[in-house]
């Protein structure tokens, strides 16, 4: 069985960031949930499935293999048995993923994370890693920052690329996110109640990178993993 890191918190708090961060330390496996569903919607289009048609996608998910491997570093997400990486990055393939969240994809995929996750060293992010998809992972942490810290973190990033931005209103449409995420009906984002919470406002990333390799150390993670 693989050693599993859960990492969940609300949006902004910088968990894939950091997350590919700790599996490049620990040599695990970086599980993109993200690219696992894109490969999704590049099956569904390559087959022509109406994605506005849940009982037809919800059937033809399961023809769908999806795996994550790496090799010289470089992530390649593998869609029955090909290696799709370049193909799951187009507008059309994102707006599909979007399109079609219906719980049978979302039920598939979650089988294909945790048998990834049995025989793999795997480290994944997300709202619900914790709580549901990964329930049984050996080190689980909740990494989170106060509001106005992920949206300054937010405002810096947008103001770089050009981007005129108000810092008010990204606060605002974080707390309003926060909200949403917290009262869904389907996997609210919550803190499991054996994951080590880690607040993030003010430390560097390299810290919260060590904090986490600390906390899976202390849950049994051997040096050599």
């Amino acid at each position: 069985m693989g050693y599993n890191i859960a990492i969940d918190g609300p949006a902004g708090a910088g968990k894939s960031t950091i997350a590919k961060m700790v599996a490049k330390k620990l040599n695990f496996i970086y599980v993109d949930t993200g690219a696992m569903y894109r490969a999704i919607a590049l099956y569904l289009l390559r087959d022509g499935v109406d994605t506005a048609n849940e009982a037809a996608v919800s059937e033809a998910v399961k023809n769908a293999d999806i795996t994550i491997r790496y090799q010289d570093g470089a992530q390649q997400v593998i869609l029955n048995g090909e290696d799709v990486s370049g193909l799951i990055r187009t507008e059309e393939v994102g707006n599909t993923a979007s399109a079609s969240v219906y719980p049978a994809v979302r039920a598939h995929l979650l089988e294909l994370q945790r048998s990834l996750a049995a025989s793999q060293n795997v480290i994944m992010d997300g709202r619900d890693i914790g709580t549901c998809i990964l329930p049984d992972a050996q080190a689980k942490i909740y990494l989170t920052a106060s509001s106005r810290v992920r949206a300054l973190r937010r405002y810096k990033e947008l103001t770089e690329k050009g981007t005129m931005c108000n810092l008010e209103e990204i606060e605002q449409d974080i707390i309003e996110r926060d909200h949403r995420d917290m009262t869904r009906e389907i996997a609210p984002l919550k803190q499991a109640e054996d994951a080590v919470l880690l607040d993030s406002s003010e430390m560097t990333i390299d810290q919260v990178v060590q904090a986490i390799i600390d906390t899976a150390k202390a849950h049994g993670l051997k040096e050599e993993a």
